[in-house]
């Protein structure tokens, strides 16, 4: 079953501690930090993530949509983080800043945007540990997910079995119980859910409920 990720972006920011112990039983716990420049909005920063560290058992996946990247990757991981997501977009020197991410002892992801071709990541297969496909366009919750990215995340899943590595695809943007299907069938092992877990009122209940929506494309794919 893919990993389902609730993305505190779309949490009660007055009451994140709760907030976060409302999906303790997600293992992964996704973390948008965006500075108002690589993308159109602002959220939070390493000391949100530095508070709320010792109150969760979950991985905080970290994805940094911020420029530039590398000055902040070190007060990243020392807030916390177990993984570190960064775009391709923008960055010049992806190859040394997952290097740099690693060096950290954090697991190193990167992450494209809808109008990025899945090419952009061949010189890096051999160290990413998650690739984050954007389906919507980064910088705000709540989007509507965007059906041409699918063909996208059915490139990069292919890309991965030809790596023969153990990578994490995730998906980003517009997933819920309709969307969870499609991206799951198209080959994502990795379910980022903001609105449609925290705009419920039982999270355990909406967690629970895109499990069941990714089981019959799960067991198709292993011929059950």
């Amino acid at each position: 079953m893919p990993i389902i990720a609730p993305s505190l972006l779309a949490a009660d920011f007055s009451n994140l501690r709760h907030e976060m112990g409302s999906v303790a039983e997600a293992p992964w716990l996704h973390l948008d930090v965006m500075d108002g420049h690589f993308v159109p909005n602002i959220s939070f920063g390493m000391p949100v993530i530095k508070a709320l560290r010792p109150h969760s058992r979950a991985r905080f996946d970290v994805h940094l949509m911020i420029e530039p990247v590398d000055p902040y990757l070190a007060a990243v991981a020392e807030a916390g983080a177990d993984h570190i997501t960064v775009h391709v977009e923008g960055n010049a020197h992806l190859h040394r800043t997952l290097q740099s991410i690693h060096a950290l002892g954090c697991k190193a992801g990167v992450a494209i945007c809808p109008a990025t071709p899945p090419e952009a990541l061949s010189e890096v297969m051999d160290m990413v540990d998650i690739i984050l496909v954007m389906t919507v366009n980064p910088g705000f919750g709540g989007q509507k997910f965007l059906h041409g990215q699918l063909a996208k995340i059915r490139t990069l899943a292919g890309m991965i079995r030809q790596s023969g590595r153990d990578i994490v695809l995730g998906v980003d943007g517009g997933i819920d119980e309709t969307t969870t299907p499609l991206v799951t069938e198209a080959g994502a092992t990795m379910l980022v859910a903001g609105s449609a877990i925290f705009g419920k009122d039982d999270r355990r209940a909406a967690v629970e409920g895109m499990r069941a929506a990714a089981r019959p494309a799960v067991l198709a794919a292993s011929g059950e």
